[in-house]
């Protein structure tokens, strides 16, 4: 598919995306004179309500449509995108090989957003997962997102230049974000560690970034010993991706950044194991490393003048004989020993040792780990929003902007040291588990802080409600790509203040 920016002669087939307020009754008027329709009747039957779509078919030129899509009153990031994006996913079997993207009505200060968002929508609601295709539709006709098709964007001619920057934006994203749904997506059997590693290689060899695999042998050699006592019960072995982007320089211009993303491809709970229902779901456990490498591709492909190195600890929690127990002391990566009270809360000791090994080969200027941690966040936050805990407050501030700024919400929750009393071990230095049934996400987050060495701008973001959920664009749960772009915007605008 092919996206381009054209300032005349618009396609036979245009979508018009338009927002209610003061100016769509005269965008309307405008439509129903070049479609040769009645401005009345236009009016009554379109009120552009978020996501409603309807279809003109011009009595003066019989081959042309138009597709009024509505936006509602929000003009979020991810509110246009949605729009176009289900209106792609409902419309592409009827869509013809062309279509027109008509944004010639938007001022120049919303069109870059715009552009963008909705470029990306569309290109996203052609997406399916495909690992494992059904029997074709003899009936299936679609033409709308083959190698032959496209989309023409029409721009007033003074924005081509804007258009055409944010265009290719749009695709970048779109097309790491799909690499993020088919990561997320894949059934455990098709997503091992050793999967992981070869799909995270093919990423960095295409977009631009530095991957190097840590297996088992080397982990143990160097006492990567969470990581590993979390991969004991699977035949299959953990590993440790360690990611770089960027060149290294002293220059305090140039920002650095630390990622590092939980990257459990398949999690039973471990001998802790979790009840049947819904255990499917958790092929998604590795949501974070997802929104790790998607950050990394889209970082290099932009070519983003900042630096980026990053950990994604990859293993199965597994139950068998080899598995590690509840009441297994392990001494980790940093040197400080835990506790296993719980081997379900085995995302926080991978984070610890992968925070802990990146830490002793760079100081990263910023320093954050993304991970599906906690069924608590869900609890406090539902769907809506990711948990964020740092007790950096421009940290905090300037992430949860770049949430808003893009549709990937962020709520603070508290980091206190009352939350670390009940991480204390009789046995160990710490325990991995509580035990209690209340503010297990800020436990969580305050196990974590220990392995951070102390860094003044870390940030966890738990993001177990938002990375893996309902939408209509899949019959079950499916993967949201939640975290690429908030990383993105986050490094893109981050200004650190002068000492």
């Amino acid at each position: 598919m092919t996206v381009r920016v054209l300032d005349k002669k618009a396609p036979d087939a245009l979508a018009v995306p338009l927002f209610q307020g003061e100016q769509l009754a005269s965008q309307l008027v405008e439509l129903a004179d070049k479609a040769g329709l009645d401005v009345a009747t236009l009016q009554n039957d379109f009120h552009a309500e978020a996501k409603e779509v309807i279809v003109l078919y011009p009595n003066n030129n019989p081959g042309r449509r138009f597709y009024l899509i509505g936006m509602g009153t929000t003009q979020g990031f991810a509110d246009v995108q949605n729009a176009l994006r289900s209106f792609c996913h409902r419309y592409k079997s009827k869509l013809p090989v062309r279509l027109g993207l008509d944004l010639r009505h938007f001022s120049a200060e919303q069109f870059p957003r715009v552009c963008e968002a909705t470029v990306s929508g569309l290109l996203l609601g052609l997406y399916r997962f495909d690992a494992f295709p059904k029997a074709k539709n003899a009936n299936e006709t679609q033409v709308f997102g083959n190698e032959k098709s496209g989309i023409d964007i029409m721009a007033a001619t003074e924005l081509i230049g804007v258009a055409t920057s944010s265009a290719q934006r749009a695709e970048v994203m779109a097309g790491v974000t799909k690499l993020a749904f088919d990561l997320v997506n894949a059934p455990g059997n098709q997503k091992t560690p050793e999967m992981m590693a070869e799909a995270a290689l093919k990423m960095g060899e295409e977009y631009g970034f530095d991957v190097r695999v840590i297996r088992s042998e080397a982990l143990a050699e160097e006492g990567v010993n969470a990581l590993l006592a979390v991969g004991k019960g699977s035949e299959l072995p953990p590993l440790l991706l360690v990611l770089e982007y960027g060149h290294k320089t002293r220059k305090k211009k140039t920002p650095s950044f630390g990622l590092v993303g939980k990257g459990i491809t398949f999690d039973t709970g471990g001998i802790s194991i979790k009840p049947s229902t819904n255990q499917h779901f958790m092929k998604s456990d590795m949501g974070g490393a997802a929104a790790v490498l998607g950050a990394f591709a889209v970082a290099a492909k932009l070519q983003l003048p900042l630096r980026l190195v990053g950990a994604i600890p990859v293993a199965e929690n597994m139950p068998d004989g080899k598995a590690v127990k509840p009441g297994d002391v392990i001494r980790t990566y940093a040197g400080k020993t835990v506790e296993v009270t719980d081997t379900d809360a085995e995302g926080r000791l991978v984070i610890a040792d992968a925070l802990a090994y990146l830490l002793k080969q760079e100081t990263p200027h910023v320093l954050l780990d993304v991970a599906t941690l906690t069924g608590s966040v869900i609890r406090t936050l539902g769907y809506h929003a990711a948990g964020l805990f740092t007790s950096n407050d421009q940290l905090a501030a300037s992430l949860t902007a770049a949430g808003e700024a893009c549709g990937e919400k962020l709520w603070r929750l508290p980091l206190w040291d009352e939350y670390g009393a009940d991480l204390k071990s009789d046995v160990a230095d710490l325990r991995n588990f509580t035990g209690k049934p209340m503010a297990e996400a800020s436990s969580a987050a305050k196990f974590i802080e220990h392995f951070t060495a102390a860094h003044p701008a870390w940030a966890h973001i738990d993001i177990a409600g938002v990375a893996f959920g309902d939408s209509e664009f899949a019959q079950s749960k499916s993967a949201t790509g939640f975290g690429i772009r908030l990383l993105t915007e986050f490094m893109e605008n981050w200004k650190e203040k002068e000492a």
